[in-house]
């Protein structure tokens, strides 16, 4: 998918000043809108959890990254959580409606299984372009972070896995299965778990191992 969502402009400058430009005296620049230092702020984030050293992101280091104080941050974000919150609700927005594309292609379910192949395939896509949102989706970023976010982010794919147990269940009714549902709900649970591990192995890897290898051949297999 050519038309996947990514945090970052089409030509993105997501490296901010560093302490040697902002001691250079730059040009002055105007002063960004809230929303604009928002969206700064989390494209700074999600550019940090893109370094395959895996360090944990302070809110020092991130001022740092943007020439700006902590205090600045937090005029815009209550709390370093809040700003992982803020990539959840654009990795959330991103995936669930690029789902809802694909599955309203198939209004009539007879191509359920065809439907969930799509969905997984466009899920490791959009990992594989936002390596920083992958890095949330894995779970790494947030190992140190607040229980809620991992929570949240287990109930995204637990959305996730419930439409692919939806498409799975109309694909086998249709063709006459004799436990659709049990069935269903197996080959979801591991079209997630697979998932997730391909996310996992990307981020351990120092991003380096797409998880989009070779994905036809795997969903072959698992489908």
């Amino acid at each position: 998918m050519n038309d996947l969502p990514s945090l970052f402009p089409a030509d993105p400058e997501i490296e901010a000043q560093t302490e040697a430009e902002t001691s250079a005296a730059p040009p002055r620049r105007p002063r960004p809108q809230p929303g604009e230092r928002r969206e700064q702020i989390l494209q700074a984030l999600a550019a940090m959890l893109q370094q395959p050293d895996g360090e944990r992101i302070t809110t020092a280091a991130l001022a740092r990254r943007l020439g700006v104080s902590e205090a600045a941050l937090y005029r815009h974000f209550a709390s370093k959580a809040q700003m992982f919150e803020g990539l959840l609700d654009f990795i959330e927005e991103s995936v669930l409606t690029l789902v809802r594309q694909i599955t309203a292609q198939d209004m009539d379910g007879t191509q359920g299984t065809r439907t969930a192949g799509r969905i997984v395939a466009m899920v490791l896509q959009f990992a594989e372009r936002n390596p920083g949102m992958a890095s949330v989706m894995a779970g790494d970023a947030l190992v140190l972070e607040h229980e809620r976010l991992r929570e949240r982010m287990n109930l995204f794919f637990d959305k996730l896995e419930a439409q692919l147990r939806q498409e799975l269940r109309l694909a086998l009714q249709a063709a006459g299965a004799a436990t659709p549902m049990a069935t269903a709900q197996l080959r979801a649970a591991l079209l997630v778990d697979w998932l997730r591990g391909r996310l996992q192995r990307y981020v351990r890897s120092g991003f380096r191992q797409a998880p989009t290898a070779q994905w036809e051949e795997a969903l072959a297999l698992l489908l």
